[in-house]
């Protein structure tokens, strides 16, 4: 049985997916996908690379994802499935590239700054 795996990141959180010939189950965490995100608008933005391929339903996807929170963990799940597409067919990393699916988001958390509140924040100014 033919499978790929490919990785997938945004701000902190870290998406291993697993994608093998199926009926289009999808699992995360060992939990129904619609289990570990229920909001519609991340499962539709998860399952984007597959619409934009035309091969919902043609794939099982087993999703092992942790840090971040659920947008981040939504983002990288979703990279992730892009990765996996085109390392099974090289013919979908034209449509993809086209919707912004295989770039990696690399906003992170800027560092919190000594002398500061938080990263750019500063302590109130007392002139006397």
């Amino acid at each position: 049985m033919e499978q790929n795996t490919a990785t997938g990141r945004r701000k902190t959180a870290v998406a291993r997916v697993i994608m093998r010939a199926g009926s289009g189950q999808c699992t995360v965490n060992n939990k129904p996908m619609e289990q570990y995100f229920p909001s519609e608008s991340q499962r539709v933005g998860i399952l984007s690379p597959l619409t934009v391929t035309n091969t919902a339903g043609q794939y099982d996807l087993f999703v092992r994802v942790h840090g971040g929170g659920p947008m981040g963990q939504a983002d990288a799940v979703k990279l992730g499935i892009a990765r996996v597409l085109v390392g099974m067919n090289e013919e979908f990393r034209l449509a993809l590239r086209k919707e912004g699916l295989l770039t990696r988001d690399p906003r992170m958390v800027e560092r919190k700054k000594y002398g500061h509140k938080k990263a750019r924040k500063r302590f109130q100014f007392s002139k006397r």
